[in-house]
């Protein structure tokens, strides 16, 4: 990543993911909206393969899932619960696109591999350490009982849509370095005004 240009890539798409986290977050859990996180992953899917598709490096998707909870952090109550939760769902996808999602690899199966287990392992890691070494009160008093669920039903939910998000996501991020090789000035100039504009709006809504 040593290319400034994909810092711009990496900045947006982690904005694009936080204003989700806020924005959607916020109407889900105030609307006690069922298996909200799950809806919240698809996006976060989308987004994460979409990045890979234009930046397809190993560390890029745990850049993405930081400045994700960055972003959050900066605009939003510092519920640190859901900060983890974001970083480890960029991280897993990371360790696992860069396995799977290789650039001879660009057949829908690799990148829907990568989703459905990115998504296991990212509700999985959550769950284990909110409650086991962190140790946050309400998951510790629900237990095995609450880890488990998180884990084998929201994680099966979101292994669904990662199925369907993480395939269409990679495909338009490979046609889009396309699109913005050939007009690569415009495509960069558009990134950091939407950037601007995300983040003043992120202090607005904060």
């Amino acid at each position: 990543m040593k290319n400034y240009k994909n810092w711009v890539w990496i900045l947006l798409f982690g904005s694009l993911w936080g204003i989700s986290e806020v924005l959607g977050g916020e109407a889900f859990y105030r609307n006690n909206v069922l298996h909200a996180s799950v809806w919240l992953s698809a996006w976060a899917f989308f987004v994460l393969a979409l990045g890979r598709g234009l930046v397809n490096k190993p560390g890029s998707s745990t850049a993405i899932g930081g400045v994700a909870a960055l972003y959050k952090l900066a605009s939003a109550a510092p519920y640190f619960c859901h900060l983890l939760g974001i970083f480890f769902l960029g991280l897993t996808f990371d360790v696992f696109a860069s396995v799977f999602i290789k650039e001879e690899r660009k057949k829908s199966f690799w990148p829907a591999l990568c989703g459905g287990i990115s998504a296991y392992s990212g509700y999985a890691l959550f769950a284990l350490v909110i409650t086991y070494v962190v140790r946050y009160d309400p998951w510790v008093a629900g237990g095995w009982s609450k880890v488990s669920h998180h884990i084998f039903v929201g994680g099966s939910y979101a292994a669904l849509t990662a199925l369907l998000a993480v395939p269409l996501g990679y495909w338009l991020g490979i046609n889009g370095w396309i699109l913005s090789g050939r007009r690569s000035r415009l495509a960069y100039a558009g990134a950091l005004v939407t950037l601007a504009v995300l983040w003043t709006l992120g202090r607005f809504i904060g």
